[in-house]
């Protein structure tokens, strides 16, 4: 390796002039002086990378002054024997004055550069010198030491990461503060609060219904527990107490969520009366039953139809009560005209009930002898041949019921059952099954209507009675009808139920006088369908109820 040389601050090269020395002859006495100091450090190791100077860190030393042994020592230190340089020409020293006070002018240690690693002067063997200058001392002025540069950097560096975390303290400080004003304002400040017009303190934010318990709810008396139809169950089992707050009402499940803040104002009261927990039901109405009108032929007009209600049933008391109607049911019109057949001719209907019997085949001679026509209405118990003979000879058949019940009198089932089994032994005897009844002693009230409406057509009673069943003689029989005869009217006799003779004696009087007036003898579904206002189901004897119909629970 060739001589240590220094650049001058110049950049010129300083050379000893003992001229060049080899690497492998090191000046001895240097390196002798330095392996007899007990802590000398060693050379970098031969394996590392040539510790090498940074630019700019040149000795300050003139270029007249002649590299000693302690700098030739430095430098066969700083460079392993395999990593030496070749000795540049030697060129003509320049001599400068000498400062008096600096005879050994310090090297400056050269400085690693970011790829070269710092190794131990032990691992190449050669001990530093007691006259090597330290990493630092003797440096150029202005040029900072290593040690202090990398000291100074890491202080920097030390600075720079306190900045975020005094910063930090601070903030929490802040925060904590507006935090307790916070909390001063909308949690812990005491407010004063108008109840009753008196000032009462409170902590702002405080649930309303804790500051009324906190204060006894200001003496005022709890409401009662009630059944669902108003019996009380607990004195004391309402409402704790009534509130008003800006004139409004506040629901007792509001109070929770309603907080004491400045300028409130409450007005406290007895408590409420509170219903007892219920059941809720959707139940259906039955319609009610009403009547339209007056007259012999009685008949639906309208048919009812439900409607729905809610029914409450206590838990506690077990009380049912009906609280609210949903739906209004229709109600059942049952509509009672008296004929009156339309246009110039006049029109009378004969009835024959309590048949069939022996008296029945001739009142049907006559009938058919002066070519009329008559409504007959039979019971179910009397049926036989001759029901069929009526049906044929084409006169109306009807029903007298089934044996001749008083149907007020009977409960629903067997008011039913009475009309049903009449309409299915007729049926059995003449084949034709009728919906026009008669209902025995003229009894058919709303009730009935209510309980059997849908196996009727129609209930027929009379404008003309001739009290036949008293047995006045067949001339007062006469009489009686030709009376009360008028257009459109229903005379009543009987062909069974006793002895009828006066009724077959009185019968050929009675058709020649109301012919000889002018009257046609019809049936009465013929008087109907003369009228012109009743339905024609009803005429047909084919009323069906509707499927969303039903009859009044009476």
């Amino acid at each position: 390796m060739s001589d240590m040389h220094e650049k001058s601050p110049q950049g010129k090269t300083a050379q000893s002039p003992s001229g060049a020395r080899s690497a492998s002859q090191p000046d001895r006495g240097v390196q002798k002086g330095a392996a007899s100091r007990p802590h000398a450090r060693t050379s970098v190791p031969s394996q590392h990378p040539t510790y090498r100077p940074a630019s700019g860190h040149a000795s300050t030393a003139g270029a007249s002054h002649k590299p000693t042994a302690h700098t030739r020592a430095a430098s066969s230190r700083l460079a392993p024997a395999s990593h030496q340089t070749p000795a540049p020409r030697p060129r003509k020293a320049v001599s400068r004055p000498q400062s008096s006070g600096a005879a050994h002018p310090r090297a400056v240690r050269p400085q690693r550069s970011r790829q070269q690693a710092y190794t131990p002067h032990a691992a190449q063997g050669s001990p530093r010198t007691s006259s090597a200058p330290r990493q630092g001392h003797g440096a150029p002025r202005g040029v900072a030491p290593v040690r202090h540069r990398e000291a100074y950097v890491r202080h920097e560096h030390r600075g720079m990461q306190r900045v975020p975390l005094i910063a930090a303290a601070v903030a929490v400080v802040l925060i904590a503060a507006v935090g307790i004003g916070i909390g001063y304002q909308f949690f812990w400040r005491s407010i004063d609060v108008t109840v009753n017009g008196q000032e009462v303190s409170g902590k702002i934010g405080t649930p309303v219904d804790q500051f009324l318990a906190d204060n006894n709810y200001f003496g005022v008396k709890a409401g009662r527990l009630l059944s669902v139809n108003g019996n009380v169950l607990d004195e004391q089992g309402g409402e704790r107490c009534s509130v008003i707050s800006e004139g409004e009402a506040v629901e007792t499940s509001e109070l929770p969520e309603m907080e004491l803040d400045d300028d409130l104002t409450l007005t406290v009261s007895d408590g409420l009366d509170k219903t007892e927990e219920y059941v809720e039901e959707i139940v259906e109405i039955a319609p009610n039953i009403t009547s339209d009108g007056s007259g012999a032929i009685q008949f639906v007009s309208q048919w009812g139809k439900p409607g729905k209600k809610k029914v409450w049933t206590g838990k506690q008391s077990g009380e049912t009560a009906d609280k609210e109607v949903v739906e209004a049911p229709v109600d059942m019109v049952v509509s009672m005209y008296n004929p009156k057949p339309k246009g110039d001719k006049k029109y009378i209907a004969l009835t024959f009930d309590d048949g069939p019997s022996a008296y029945t085949k001739d009142i049907l001679a006559i009938l058919d002898r002066y070519g009329v026509k008559a409504t007959f209405f039979n019971l179910g118990t009397q049926v036989d041949s001759d029901s069929k003979a009526v049906v044929e000879g084409g006169h109306e058949m009807a029903s007298h019921t089934n044996q001749h019940a008083n149907l007020p009198d009977c409960d629903r089932d067997s008011l039913r059952a009475e009309i049903s089994s009449a309409a299915d032994a007729i049926e059995g005897a003449s084949g034709f099954r009728p919906q026009m009844i008669r209902a025995p002693y003229g009894a058919f009230t709303l009730t009935e209507w209510a309980r059997a409406g849908d196996l009727i057509s129609c209930n027929v009673l009379w404008n003309i009675d001739t009290l036949d069943w008293k047995l006045p003689g067949a001339e007062a029989i006469k009489n009686k009808v030709l009376a009360g005869a008028y257009n459109g009217a229903i005379a009543l006799m009987h062909d069974g139920g006793g002895n009828r003779a006066q009724d077959v004696e009185a019968l050929p009087g009675i058709i020649e006088a109301l012919q000889a007036d002018g009257y046609e003898l019809v049936t009465v579904s013929e008087l109907m369908e003369l009228d012109g206002r009743f339905p024609q189901d009803v005429i047909d004897g084919t009323v069906k109820m509707p499927e969303d119909a039903t009859l009044p629970n009476l």
